[in-house]
């Protein structure tokens, strides 16, 4: 959790590049009242903890958290970005922009 709001501090930093953010969906590690109470105060945010039933076995599909997935699994399909080559994050950034751009485009060809 303290990871978290490390993270959650910089992007409130970078206000101007996020300012659409609202909701911060999270997993089950980051469930707990002071953290929570952390972000709405802190940072103005609403988190929703996406958890996974209790009763069931195997592989479950989670709400939203598909979203992220299948994103990274585009993504490395691009030989860049399936290893951490670069030494400024920005280029690493850079490089994801652009490979959105390319699946977007091919989506729309």
């Amino acid at each position: 959790r303290e990871g978290g709001k490390q993270v959650l501090k910089r992007v409130k930093q970078s206000q101007d590049q996020v300012f659409r953010l609202t909701t911060i969906w999270v997993d089950g590690g980051f469930d707990g009242e002071p953290f929570m109470q952390w972000v709405m105060n802190f940072c103005r945010w609403i988190v929703q903890v996406v958890l996974r039933p209790e009763q069931t076995k195997g592989f479950v599909l989670l709400k939203k958290r598909w979203v992220v997935e299948r994103t990274f699994g585009w993504l490395m399909g691009y030989r860049r970005l399936t290893r951490d080559y670069e030494l400024l994050p920005e280029t690493s950034e850079t490089f994801i922009y652009l490979a959105m751009i390319r699946i977007m485009v091919r989506r729309l060809a």
